[in-house]
């Protein structure tokens, strides 16, 4: 155990806390600033729902969004760092558990991603139908 109150001590003061766990544990040791492989990737729910996905997993990153202009760059940023920011900002217990709340956030962002789309085709296909019955009046 001291062998491990060292190791604490020596990685305290580079500025990354270190958790110890029992050698005979098998979970993995993760520090504040390193972020497990399967954490990593795209976040429908942070690119869709930016603003409330930020505040919801205390990443204020994606408030950003609120710049205008700057937003349409930021929100893909938002989603491809998000898992990211969450992982480090939140206090999860294991990976498990941070996929799990992160899939329902995925889930809805998707959903959010293709109502858009398809109120988009809609929209422009009335347009598009519009005109031509207004083009054929004269």
């Amino acid at each position: 155990m001291d062998n491990n109150k060292d190791i604490i001590q020596n990685d305290t003061q580079n500025g990354i806390t270190v958790y110890p766990v029992d050698d005979n544990a098998t979970n993995d040791v993760y520090t504040e600033q390193s972020v497990p492989h399967q954490v990593k990737g795209w976040n429908w729910g942070a690119f869709m729902y930016h603003i409330f996905w930020g505040i919801g997993n205390n990443s204020y990153l994606p408030l950003l969004c609120f710049i205008p202009i700057f937003n349409i760059i930021w929100i893909f940023v938002c989603g491809a760092k998000g898992n990211e920011w969450a992982w480090k900002k939140g206090d999860y217990k294991d990976v498990e558990t941070f996929i799990a709340v992160q899939k329902t956030w995925n889930r809805a962002g998707i959903a959010q991603f293709i109502f858009l789309v398809i109120s988009l085709i809609l929209y422009f296909l009335f347009l598009f139908i519009l005109m031509i019955i207004v083009a054929s009046m004269y």
